[in-house]
């Protein structure tokens, strides 16, 4: 095979790709017309189809990690522990749901911005970490409100004081470090594409567009690009395959969760809304502990 060819081969899942990701961008934005519970069931039928996914290469890395010191039964040392701590978690938000909702925020705030600016910035992870956690709760604090009211199940007609205090503190910190570093280039761009989104759209619309435009995609390829952490998922098609196992498990246990959930919920897209923002979080506690204990062996 020639090399103009090979190159053109190359680049057709990457250009399909992008169409894809532009067409999903308009029927997500569209969907913003919609009534809110219909915006809602879009949004996180996107957020369980293309964003848990990335969560579900921890299989991948934990093999890599578990594999060579226990054999057949790697398996078993890792599900356990993260299954019982996101059990764990889930448990919270039913005994503290407003403590569960700040150590979300915050964790996310951590995790996101650990994965945007990359490690040893840890003012910028700050500052692009808490963008898509702080601007709901400045531009649009109403519909933020009411859609944590639905998560926690606890009466929020305004959206809480800590959380105004803390998004009007990381405006601060964000203009400060605008300011300093002066960036030109992707990184502000970024942060002024997600600052309209986030104007324009609903918050969990908004949300969903960073979630699975941005951070699943950003995780997928740094994994893909590391040879040490998941040396056998080497491309996107190999991450989308290694992922599907634990992501079946994990739409195994939202669906067993479902009759639960449901009892306490007044329609279908606020119980799927409950569970699924509730899942995320539970997930995400293991997923960041894994990402550390990851690293300390890598070093």
């Amino acid at each position: 095979m020639s090399p103009a060819r090979a190159s053109c081969r190359s680049r057709a899942p990457e250009g399909l790709r992008l169409l894809t990701g532009a067409a999903l961008t308009i029927a997500l934005a569209a969907s913003a017309a919609l009534p809110r519970e219909a915006s809602w069931l879009v949004a996180l039928a996107l957020v369980i189809g293309l964003g848990v996914p990335h969560g579900a290469l921890d299989g991948a890395v934990a093999a890599a990690l578990l594999r060579p010191r226990y054999g057949r039964v790697w398996f078993g040392v890792f599900a356990l522990p993260y299954l019982g701590l996101a059990a764990l978690v889930l448990l919270a938000w039913q005994l503290a749901p407003m403590a569960a909702l700040a150590g979300f925020l915050a964790l996310s705030v951590l995790h996101f911005g650990e994965e945007d600016a990359g490690p040893g910035r840890p003012f910028e992870a700050l500052v692009r970490g808490g963008l898509p956690i702080a601007l709901p709760a400045l531009l649009r604090p109403d519909e933020t409100a009411g859609l944590f009211a639905a998560v926690t199940r606890v009466p929020m007609p305004h959206l809480v004081g800590w959380w105004v205090a803390a998004a009007w503190l990381w405006l601060i910190l964000a203009v400060v470090w605008l300011l300093v570093h002066r960036r030109r280039g992707a990184v502000p761009v970024e942060m002024a594409a997600l600052a309209v989104a986030f104007a324009l759209l609903p918050p969990l619309t908004a949300f969903t567009l960073y979630f699975i435009g941005l951070h699943a995609p950003r995780h997928m390829r740094a994994l893909v690009r590391d040879p040490i952490r998941a040396p056998g998922v080497d491309t996107m098609d190999k991450a989308v395959r290694a992922a599907l196992p634990v992501f079946g498990l994990t739409l195994l246990l939202g669906a067993a969760l479902w009759p639960l959930y449901a009892a306490g919920a007044n329609t279908s897209a606020a119980t799927l809304l409950c569970l699924t923002l509730q899942m995320l979080s539970a997930l995400t506690v293991p997923h960041v502990l894994l990402d550390r204990i990851v690293s300390r062996f890598q070093k």
